[in-house]
């Protein structure tokens, strides 16, 4: 199957060009590199996916499976259809994870203002296709910090989703200290889907999102997705637990209770590839040679990026 479509044009929204860092307080660029009211999120055109590979156990898979998607609109649709299909089968917490940089970016490709502006601009999109118009004053986005919700108004305008905050920064904001935000004090009775946009700079952000499922999910009928929250690195210890003891103990608390339902890593280098999840479906590798997708391996749950690149894409090479 071929796939080809054009680079992903963002709905024109009003951004705002620069704001106050998060991560150090400096004045930086939050536009991606385009000037007025159109941002362009450039994908992968013109692929072609293959799947002719083997399971982890050695049978070749026969499975229609969802093809690498060649833009971010397809993206948006396979992790809407995703979405769906977890909210149908009862699922409560969810994830998604992808570059927001390029489709075949990784950590770091991009300046982090970016990527955040991306992340919030693809809520955005995500939100519009996905929530239908009378369940969209019933769906509460949450961004890391106040300060976001304030940039948030411009990109969400016209939209009537509920825009709120995890933390509070301080008057010691540079210091890195942040004011306690209650969760039960931010969600109202009517809420019935929150979405979490990418808790992962502050340390404390995902502590909240633990407080939020907790307190008003819970036991509860509502659901929680976390949108580009960089899990991967609470999941692979980058955060040592004896310095960040409740960051670590979400490992076996909160994390065990997540359903992956839209994923994309991409691997880099000589033995380079992608680790792929879109729900249902299993977790596949992806090699990329030239314009074609081969999976190279599957499995049912989630491989750690360790055994990936150390295993799984030197031995497919």
């Amino acid at each position: 199957m071929v796939l080809s479509a054009p680079a992903f044009a963002v709905s024109s929204i009003p951004l705002r060009k620069v704001i106050r860092s998060r991560n150090d307080g400096a004045e930086v660029n939050r536009n991606l590199g385009i000037k007025g009211k159109i941002t362009t999120f450039n994908g992968s055109s013109s692929l072609k996916f293959i799947s002719c590979s083997a399971s982890k156990d050695g049978n070749t898979s026969v499975e229609s499976d969802v093809p690498f998607p060649s833009d971010y609109i397809e993206l948006l649709n396979q992790a809407k259809k995703a979405t769906e299909l977890a909210l149908k089968d009862g699922k409560q917490l969810m994830e998604i994870e992808f570059p927001t940089a390029g489709l075949e970016s990784v950590p770091g490709d991009g300046e982090g203002g970016n990527e955040m502006t991306g992340s919030m601009q693809l809520i955005r999109e995500f939100c519009d296709i996905l929530i239908s118009p009378e369940k969209s004053t019933r769906t509460r986005i949450f961004f890391p910090e106040a300060n976001e919700v304030q940039f948030a108004k411009q990109v969400f305008e016209g939209a009537t989703f509920k825009l709120d905050y995890l933390t509070k920064p301080s008057f010691f904001e540079d210091f890195g200290f942040t004011e306690k935000v209650k969760m039960a004090d931010r969600v109202k009775p009517d809420d019935e889907l929150f979405i979490v946009g990418y808790p992962y700079f502050n340390v404390n952000e995902m502590i909240v999102v633990e407080e939020l499922y907790k307190e008003a999910v819970m036991n509860t009928t509502r659901k929680l997705i976390i949108f580009n929250g960089e899990l991967d690195r609470i999941r692979s210890g980058y955060y040592p637990a004896f310095f960040y003891p409740k960051l670590a103990a979400l490992t076996k608390t909160l994390l065990p209770m997540m359903e992956t339902i839209y994923y994309i890593h991409n691997f880099k280098g000589r033995n380079g590839g992608t680790l792929f999840r879109c729900y249902p479906g299993p977790w596949r590798v992806l090699r990329k040679v030239g314009n074609q997708y081969f999976c190279v391996h599957q499995q049912e749950t989630m491989p750690s990026l360790k055994e990936v690149a150390l295993d799984i894409l030197p031995a497919a090479a």
